[in-house]
């Protein structure tokens, strides 16, 4: 009988440092899936999906300027950030609630690798707000009015504010261990961030809060905006995961591994700190771009229909928009005027940056009109107004001067031809009214309506004489004669005349 000799291996053993790791990606995983079915965080993100929809169906009238649409994702991710901020808290102390921390001794994690675990858990939530923010920007991106050019530093704002905001939930967990110090700190940045008024671009320090999204009135081209973007994006990394090390830190984790990312993103976020305040203050090259936009800007244009049509690089597909007005405009017009040749250029004053409301001086060159970056929604009927002031009055200095009978024809043309007209007249003047008198809004100075030239005006739109556009044409010379009354204009048109007498007091 022989004896057979069995080898038994030795078992393979693992590195300590290998299950760390493992361990640490294990319980973030864990710590993940809990984050993201915690009450507060579906809540939170079901309130931004459903603000994404609302938003941007209508947004911009569907005429978006992407170098604003950026900056419009950058506000509710706050709201989701706050749950994350809370749960995250909520689940590092989640041991000391539940008395169970003395038996994590037992454990292969120590500490700070827990609270590695914690801040990992984190991620997935930023990631979400990610997507969340593709789709909004792509839904503005994909509308056909859409023109300009987004910037990816922009749009990186909202997912590493949320990454922040969780950190600084894992932070004041481990530094507290306390259940009530988290929602505390939720109410006050909420109160700051999201309920307060908003801080100013102006300001350096405005620039260390999470979001800056300042979007004025009038869209300026992407390269005029000066937004130190790509360094706050920094400044917010750095931020997220400065405070992430110095919760390993706080919670025992010596190591070089903690120092040096401890040291490394504490450097890359007073960088970034330091470098979007100093880029707050426009650089002489900015500022001289500015000005050249301002007064003499290099403008791309086409023709259309016989008039030219002269816009800003990015704005350039939008001429066949504005060429449709001018023609339906002149369509119902009658004389010289039915096919003059106008030149439409765009103009901005860029000269104090975005957010700034600044108004552009009428043309006094004859048959120029001017429009400006928006469109759509009210934008249309100011710019048909201003088209149809040129037609009459030559050009838009002297259409903002109007005061007698010529204004009714000047609104006849510029809202008969639209589909709600009476909703138009009501969307170009200034109170929303269609009584009284009014200033009409213009993308240059304002035109004004007398009471009776509104009463007037409402009659031809609400219940137009048969024929109205054929005496228009037929008349034309004294419809648009200075001096012309109302009452005239009136009566050529075919409808009862005003109350009151033409007076620019009214």
């Amino acid at each position: 009988m022989s004896a057979v000799a069995v080898e038994e291996s030795a078992p393979v053993q693992t590195p300590l440092h290998d299950r760390g790791a493992r361990a640490v990606l294990a319980l973030a995983r864990f710590e993940a899936r809990r984050l993201l079915l915690s009450i507060p965080v579906v809540i939170a993100v079901v309130a931004y999906v459903a603000w994404i929809v609302w938003r941007t169906r209508n947004s911009w009238d569907g005429n978006p300027v992407l170098q604003d649409a950026d900056r419009a994702t950058q506000s509710m991710p706050m709201l989701v950030g706050l749950a994350v901020l809370l749960c995250a808290a909520r689940a590092v102390v989640r041991s000391e609630r539940h008395g169970t921390e003395p038996h994590f001794a037992t454990l292969v994690l120590q500490p700070w690798r827990r609270t590695a675990a914690h801040a990992l858990s984190v991620v997935p939530a930023a990631l979400l707000t990610a997507v969340c923010v593709a789709g909004q920007f792509g839904w503005e991106a994909l509308k056909p009015g859409a023109v300009g050019h987004g910037s990816p530093a922009e749009l990186a704002v909202g997912p590493l504010t949320v990454l922040a905001f969780g950190t600084l939930g894992v932070l004041l967990g481990r530094l507290t261990m306390s259940a009530f110090a988290a929602p505390l700190l939720v109410v006050v940045l909420l109160f700051m961030f999201v309920l307060g008024t908003g801080p100013s671009e102006a300001s350096g320090l405005s620039w260390l809060a999470p979001a800056v999204p300042v979007i004025g009135p009038d869209s300026l081209p992407s390269d005029l905006l000066g937004r130190p973007a790509a360094w706050h994006a920094l400044y917010l990394a750095g931020a997220a995961l400065c405070i992430a090390f110095l919760a390993m830190a706080v919670a025992g984790g010596r190591g070089a591994f903690v120092r040096a990312g401890l040291a490394l993103s504490l450097a890359a976020a007073v960088t970034g700190g330091v470098l979007q305040a100093r880029g707050v203050t426009p650089s002489p090259e900015l500022t001289a771009a500015r000005e050249h936009a301002s007064t003499d800007p290099d403008l791309t244009c086409a023709e259309h229909g016989g008039s030219t049509y002269c816009a800003l690089p990015e704005w350039a597909p939008r001429t066949g928009a504005w060429a449709d007005v001018v023609d339906r405009v002149q369509a119902v017009a009658g004389g010289s005027a039915h096919d003059r040749p106008l030149v439409v250029r765009q103009r901005i004053d860029a000269r104090y940056g975005p957010g700034t409301d600044a108004s552009i001086p009428a043309s006094t060159e004859p048959h120029r009109v001017t429009v400006g970056t928006a469109w759509g929604g009210n934008r249309v009927p100011e710019f048909s107004s201003a088209v149809a002031a040129v037609l009459v009055a030559g050009t838009e200095a002297a259409g903002s001067e109007l005061c007698d009978g010529r204004m009714v024809t000047v609104m006849w043309l510029s809202l008969s031809w639209q589909d709600d007209p009476m909703d138009a007249l009501r969307r170009v003047r200034l109170d929303d009214s269609v009584t009284g008198s009014a200033i009409v809004l213009s993308p240059t100075d304002p035109l004004s309506m007398t009471e009776g030239q509104t009463d007037v005006v409402r009659r031809l739109l609400e219940n137009p004489p048969a024929g109205t556009g054929a005496r228009v044409k037929k008349h034309w010379p004294e419809l648009t004669a200075p001096g012309v009354t109302t009452a005239r204009v009136a009566e050529l048109l075919g409808v009862p005349g005003p109350k009151k007498a033409d007076s620019c007091e009214d």
